[in-house]
């Protein structure tokens, strides 16, 4: 009787945390924030605390899950309407390197020493601070770097490259199934594809995954 209703209280408490999950967005799931972490955290808690306390019943779980849900979505309409209480909820974003010189003072207030700043900075592929003219911590712990301009990469303008129109790639094959979707965007039908597969020497049934790049459709087989 106690798994039965172990099992019940898990499929019912799946169902609540994954409609509050669509209600709150990506942000929520993506946990940009150390506040948006501790709210998913919560959520589960719930769910899993509310299982194995014998006094919490079925309605509790769901009462509270909900109730933090709108408590969490609340909190989201309020950070997008007011700067003030995007700031305490989100905190700004803090410079640690400006004009090529390392603030210790943000540092400091991070709470951060310079190995981790130079593990940050080797994460963005930034290999020595002499490269860097702006680094910035974001909210989410990460760091974005603008580089001096004499460590920038050339672009296709510098070197006077003729510029191409960009194309976001299209998954056509997936799993081995024509995704028909992509045929929509580009205006193709699956005789299209055949024809591409036939002249590889390949059948669908061959073709974990398909990619078009706007001139070429690149294949890959099982």
């Amino acid at each position: 009787m106690i798994l039965k209703e172990i099992f019940l209280e898990l499929i019912f408490g799946y169902i609540a945390i994954y409609i509050v999950i669509k209600v709150l967005g990506k942000m929520q799931i993506t946990m940009i924030t150390p506040f948006y972490l501790v709210c998913s955290l919560v959520l589960g808690n719930i769910l899993i605390g509310g299982i194995f306390n014998r006094e919490a019943t079925m309605p509790k779980i769901l009462f509270a899950i909900f109730t933090w849900g709108a408590l969490s979505f609340v909190t989201l309409l309020i950070t997008q309407k007011s700067i003030f209480a995007r700031k305490v909820f989100e905190g700004d974003a803090s410079i640690l390197i400006k004009k090529g010189r390392i603030q210790w003072e943000e540092l400091k207030r991070n709470r951060l020493d310079i190995d981790q700043l130079l593990q940050l900075l080797r994460a963005k592929k930034t290999f020595s601070v002499n490269e860097v003219a702006y680094a910035i911590l974001e909210n989410d712990g990460t760091v974005s770097v603008l580089k001096k301009s004499n460590f920038l990469s050339p672009t296709k303008q510098d070197l006077k490259i003729k510029l191409e129109e960009e194309f976001l790639p299209l998954i056509i094959i997936s799993d081995g199934q024509i995704r028909i979707r992509a045929l929509l965007d580009l205006n193709k039908d699956e005789n299209w594809v055949h024809n591409l597969l036939s002249e590889a020497n390949l059948s669908l049934i061959q073709v974990c995954y398909a990619e078009w790049d706007s001139k070429k459709l690149h294949l890959h087989t099982y």
